[in-house]
């Protein structure tokens, strides 16, 4: 066998590489001589991904709801991965911000286009009977969701709209009680969490609190306002941002309101939606009034949110 040139500098480069953690090369080549070759199932684990769907009924289309929602949670991952590589920039700048804000649109584009699976890929009446034994289970749990939102902005634009200005001046972690989301589960009538929301704070309450915290002065919106006057008002960033939160804040919601419809619009009477949250006062973007990134947006663009 020939030592090329190059094959020279990558032994060396090895060689450097091992001295530095105090290895010896050596003993690194010879474990490549007893590895096996590694495939494509194994590398993204394929058996058992596409065996992860455990349906609670023998009701076909429940299988096409948990993939769809495995799906969804995927590309929530992709997206906080997005989002950390943001806020760790050692020096951001608007071309790197922009780049990065563009895969995130992508994936949320993604995500609202192929909501139609959940549209029209059910059938309406099996959709209506095996969600009876789901409860108290809903998509309102996803706390990767969350996290992209607490993630993305202030927490004081989390905050349920008409009590934004009196929270104004508590921490993130009072502005947490008043987050908008609750509303979305709580009952009317009588003020009290449902189960599906006391769950999920039992599980992730402390965790949430803790990243709102940790995202004080360290999100998206806060990085774009570091960033100098020049940086701030580049074309294209501004472009980006302004897509990301319609896509996240506006049809992203709205296409969930378009499934709730379908599947739980009756003449005269709403059906609940899976978990007892109160879809039609929680879900309509103009209700919420959420935006990431209020200041890019002039007085009219706001008074017109999701309208």
């Amino acid at each position: 066998m020939e030592i090329t040139p190059k094959i020279q500098e990558l032994l060396q480069r090895l060689e450097e590489k091992y001295q530095m953690e105090g290895q010896q090369m050596e003993t690194y080549l010879e474990g490549l001589v007893y590895n096996n070759y590694l495939d494509y199932w194994d590398y993204i684990h394929l058996e058992a991904l596409i065996n992860l769907q455990h349906p609670r009924t023998d009701i076909p289309d429940e299988n096409i709801f948990i993939i769809y929602h495995q799906i969804t949670e995927l590309y929530f991952k992709l997206s906080l991965l997005e989002i950390d590589q943001i806020l760790k920039h050692p020096k951001l700048d608007a071309v790197y911000f922009t780049a990065k804000l563009k895969r995130l649109i992508a994936y949320f584009t993604n995500l609202t286009h192929s909501f139609e699976i959940m549209v029209n890929g059910m059938a309406p009446e099996q959709f209506l009977k095996f969600r009876l034994s789901l409860l108290p289970a809903s998509g309102f749990q996803s706390v990767q969701y969350r996290m992209i939102e607490i993630a993305s902005t202030d927490m004081i634009n989390l905050v349920e709209h008409p009590f934004r200005s009196e929270c104004a001046v508590k921490n993130s972690s009072e502005q947490y009680e008043f987050i908008y989301w609750k509303k979305g589960a709580t009952d009317a009538a009588s003020g009290k969490k449902t189960l599906t929301l006391r769950r999920f704070e039992e599980k992730y309450k402390e965790q949430l609190t803790s990243l709102a915290k940790h995202h004080e002065g360290h999100n998206l919106y806060a990085k774009f306002k570091s960033l100098s006057a020049d940086e701030q008002s580049n074309p294209a960033l501004l472009a980006a941002l302004k897509e990301y939160d319609g896509l996240v804040n506006v049809h992203w919601p709205n296409v969930h309101l378009k499934s709730a419809g379908r599947y739980l619009a009756k003449p005269g009477k709403a059906i609940a939606a899976t978990g007892g949250t109160n879809w039609e006062s929680y879900l309509p973007p103009k209700i919420q009034r959420r935006v990431f990134f209020p200041s890019i947006w002039d007085e009219q663009e706001l008074e017109n949110w999701g309208k």
